[in-house]
């Protein structure tokens, strides 16, 4: 910190009580300057020869006023004044970025001009401020946090427009001429901290971070805050990265530390309100110069603090646009109190909406531009389409996410649930693990949903998408509907079929695995698409009692503990049968998850009403068992 002493007299003011301060010398004072609470009894002769404002005053008082001048209404107060009245004794007085502006607020009160003494006390406070202060990072930013205290001296005399600039060309220099100190609490690389392996014992210039000064100008009140950002944009040196993280800096230590105790102990937040419009109305509207967690935190504040609906748009949108960038617990805005629920879903849905209006105009204009110059453009469109998809794909499963946190919510209506599902195209669920755990939290947190509400809700996730895993948690998962659990089932015992086809296919010669049939889709059979529709899926279950039931999860559950798919072997009936290449070892091939006597119980009805089934196999007592190639589950041919 920069300093300068003036005088060369010792200090001999003394004090007297609280409110009384006089010099002690020899001579008599006839003088007393009152200065709010505080008394100075001075002598006329060394102040009246530097301050044209008490030669004024001095000269109008009359005998019955005993030369008594009252001054509070000086800058600065005693402090100040008493500054003044030691430079007029010549007496050692220091000044600093602490003092030097109420020092000079309160000469330019008393008048202390250079026409009234040469080197008077505005002529060196200017010269130390513009040939130290202002020259020194940190001493601008004290000196500009004095200033409020000051006003409307300090904005009048221009020692704020003064420090703002100092401080904006400062901070807009090449982080490389950085040669003076600053406070950077952020952890560095290791080659910033000096413990680079590759240094070798040879000490290399430290490098400074592009944001070294973000943290210093946290320190600073609202109002100026503003203003140097301000100055610092118009300088046009520091990319919208920079300041956007600045932004946050300053939120973080202004705001989001002291905003839910004070809401939640009904402090007046008037003050957090004006630091969040504030902020708002700095952000940079550059794409990715902030990012989608800090505009959460943003929009969660000013839900707590009830800002106005255009703010909350405003902010809503711009979330909207980096939707796939934010976390689950960003989206846990709580609800407005007069709400029974606990969080805020209709505004995550509104951002969803706005993500996936943009992402649907991006790809209209990729397709566009895609039959405008198609051979000059392939690169740049492949590359659209692939960030389109990745970005879905990530809105999905954040989703996904946030569907299962708010499923724990007992007041969370259906509706709502459902919609936020389908608001995610099916296409960007390749696997629908995500989707089954929300739903499966749903149901046990509403233990109330009717038939037709449980069937709406596992309605919107396709069994044929859940992974191994998830598929053996389902078969157990006594909430779920049965004809759920039998679907689960079902398309395991096709996959399994797959499988096993897949791998007796990998073993074949390339002229037999040619002979393979397909589908018209281009899938081969055994596949594990399902030509069901929805309304079929949700057909009545069919009539199983409890015991047919509890087998079939305790069998199924028994397959895969044993080694999951197996070609056959744990059935001896089986053994007895011909080769692979027939027709009952093509209905039996694969192993698979259900028993052919439970699904021939479970599947009854499927197959009066036309519905495929996982294996056509039939046996009643006393007969032979005969396979019947299915459509879907034929392997080869004879």
């Amino acid at each position: 910190m920069k300093y300068m002493k003036l005088g060369s007299k010792p200090d001999v003011f003394q004090t007297e009580g609280n409110n009384i301060r006089f010099v002690a010398t020899e001579l008599a004072t006839d003088i007393v300057i009152i200065v709010g609470e505080v008394k100075f009894y001075l002598h006329k002769f060394p102040l009246l020869s530097k301050s044209s404002r008490l030669q004024t005053l001095v000269a109008s008082t009359n005998e019955e006023s005993n030369d008594e001048i009252d001054i509070s209404d000086i800058p600065g107060g005693p402090a100040a004044f008493e500054i003044c009245a030691k430079f007029c004794y010549g007496m050692i007085v220091t000044l600093n970025a602490y003092n030097v502006l109420a020092a000079r607020c309160a000469a330019e009160y008393l008048e202390m001009f250079e026409t009234i003494d040469k080197g008077n006390l505005i002529y060196k406070i200017d010269v130390f401020l513009s040939s130290s202060i202002f020259r020194t990072w940190k001493d601008s930013i004290i000196v500009l946090q004095t200033t409020k205290s000051l006003l409307p001296w300090s904005e009048n005399l221009k020692v704020i427009n003064h420090c703002v600039d100092s401080i904006a060309t400062k901070a807009s220099i090449d982080p490389s001429e950085v040669e003076w100190s600053y406070t950077y609490n952020r952890r560095k690389l290791p080659s910033e901290n000096g413990l680079d392996s590759h240094w070798n014992g040879v000490r290399k210039q430290q490098m400074v971070p592009r944001d070294w000064w973000v943290e210093d100008l946290c320190d600073l009140e609202m109002c100026l805050y503003k203003k140097v950002i301000m100055a610092i944009k118009a300088k046009g040196r520091i990319s919208s990265e920079v300041i956007g993280e600045a932004l946050r800096a300053y939120a973080h230590r202004r705001l989001f530390s002291s905003l839910e105790s004070a809401v939640s102990n009904g402090l007046d937040c008037t003050r957090h309100s004006a630091a969040l419009e504030t902020i708002i109305s700095l952000l940079p509207s550059e794409e990715g110069s902030v990012p989608c967690s800090f505009l959460l935190k943003l929009l969660r504040a000013s839900c707590l603090l009830g800002s106005d609906e255009a703010c909350r748009d405003n902010l809503t949108k711009r979330i909207g646009a980096k939707l796939d960038e934010a976390s689950v617990s960003d989206l846990l805005i709580p609800a407005n109190s007069d709400e029974a629920a606990m969080y805020n879903v209709d505004m995550i849905s509104a951002m969803l909406e706005e993500f996936m209006a943009q992402h649907r105009e991006d790809d209209d204009g990729a397709k566009l531009q895609e039959d405008d110059d198609q051979e000059a453009m392939d690169g740049d469109d492949d590359n659209l389409n692939g960030v389109s998809r990745s970005s879905k794909l990530a809105i999905a499963k954040l989703v996904d996410g946030y569907l299962a946190e708010i499923a724990k919510d007992p007041n969370l209506p259906l509706s709502k649930f459902i919609a936020l599902t389908e608001m995610v195209p099916l296409a960007t669920r390749p696997v629908h693990d995500g989707l089954y755990r929300a739903i499966d939290m749903y149901l046990k947190e509403h233990p109330g949903l009717t038939k037709g509400e449980k069937k709406r809700l596992c309605g919107l996730m396709d069994c044929k998408k859940l992974s191994p895993e998830a598929s053996m948690h389902a078969v157990q998962n006594e909430r779920l509907p049965l004809r759920v659990v039998v679907q689960v089932l079902f398309f395991e015992q096709v996959r399994a079929a797959s499988s096993a086809s897949a791998a007796a296919a990998a073993d074949m010669p390339p002229a037999a695995r040619s002979l393979l049939p397909r589908e018209q889709d281009g899938n081969s059979y055994g596949s594990s698409r399902s030509t069901a529709t929805e309304d079929d899926q949700w057909a009545p279950p069919p009539t199983t009692t409890s015991v047919d039931v509890t087998s079939f999860r305790s069998m199924s559950l028994a397959n895969n503990k044993n080694g999951g798919v197996s070609g056959g072997g744990g059935d001896q009936a089986a053994c007895k049968k011909p080769p692979p290449s027939s027709a009952s070892a093509k209905g039996s091939g694969g192993g698979g998850l259900m028993p052919k006597k439970i699904l021939s119980k479970l599947w009854s009805g499927k197959a009066s009403s036309g519905e495929n089934s996982s294996s056509d196999t039939s046996e009643s007592p006393g007969e032979e068992t005969r396979s019947t190639p299915s459509r879907n589950t034929r392997h080869s041919v004879s």
